[in-house]
């Protein structure tokens, strides 16, 4: 049984986050699980999500950025109450940001391209690093 679709396309949080990680070398964008996922080879990034709340109850987040951070910075995320540890997602090390309340996207930027560069293939590493 397939999902269903559980984004609306036009969304324009869904669109800032395409614009942001569609620039990034040998992206694509593919829905799984009835939410957008971008890849470069491995899922990256991930738009909408829930948080497990207890057993049983979840809240659904439906403008949520996931992404998998440096392990070194995860303490200080978790320190934030921005950001939050996603339900199926979280077990293996990613976090998520409510891209609503979020204003600096520069950050959700630079979160997105800490997560492009924990799964991209080298080559892709280093041609997003001579485009820079």
């Amino acid at each position: 049984m397939a999902h269903p679709v559980m984004f609306d396309d036009d969304d324009p949080y869904l669109a800032r986050l395409r614009g942001i990680a569609l620039a990034l070398p040998g992206v694509e964008e593919r829905v799984s699980h009835g939410r957008p996922t971008f890849r470069a080879g491995k899922i990256f990034a991930v738009f909408g999500g829930s948080e497990k709340l207890r057993p049983g109850e979840h809240r659904q987040v439906p403008a949520a950025l996931i992404f998998t951070p440096d392990p070194i910075d995860v303490p200080a995320l978790d320190q934030d109450d921005r950001f939050f540890v996603p339900a199926y997602y979280g077990p293996y090390g990613a976090r998520a940001l409510d891209l609503a309340d979020v204003v600096d996207w520069n950050e959700v930027a630079e979160l997105v391209d800490a997560s492009y560069r924990a799964v991209a293939p080298r080559r892709l590493l280093a041609e997003l690093d001579a485009r820079r």
